[in-house]
């Protein structure tokens, strides 16, 4: 088991009113799950802006009945394949589909790859989701 090492943190009284309220609305059992969560976060930041080797999900929505548009979107991923682990294709309704792809490669490959497909004419959103591989957090 990991030492686990105890520290104090001051704060100002309303910004920790406003922190309590966060970890209450999103259901943390104490404030040190809340922080540790926050502190993976930024390093998770910190790996993206290093460039390392990421992972992620891009997500679009969009209708497929735009022309060529669904071509297109599979065109952009197959130049991109050596970013692409997976994809998912759901049909929302008559009009609407969502597809999600789960792509790993260096951090500005992965965002260059986002920005592509998102910016794609008749996308209506489009998001990347940007994690990690989880190797450097504990």
């Amino acid at each position: 088991m990991q030492d686990i090492i105890r520290f104090g943190v001051s704060m100002d009284a309303a910004l920790l009113e406003r922190f309590d309220k966060h970890i209450q609305d999103r259901g943390y059992g104490n404030r040190s799950e809340a922080i540790r969560d926050l502190v993976r976060d930024s390093l998770v930041r910190e790996e993206w802006e290093g460039g390392d080797e990421v992972v992620g999900t891009i997500t679009l929505v969009y209708d497929h009945h735009v022309r060529e548009l669904s071509e297109r979107l599979t065109d952009i991923q197959h130049d991109h394949f050596n970013s692409v682990l997976s994809s998912l294709h759901i049909h929302l309704d008559h009009h609407n589909c969502l597809e999600v792809i789960v792509v790993r490669d260096e951090a500005s490959k992965v965002q260059k790859f986002a920005d592509r497909l998102i910016g794609t004419r008749g996308v209506k959103h489009g998001k990347l989701s940007a994690t990690t591989r989880g190797a450097k957090l504990r």
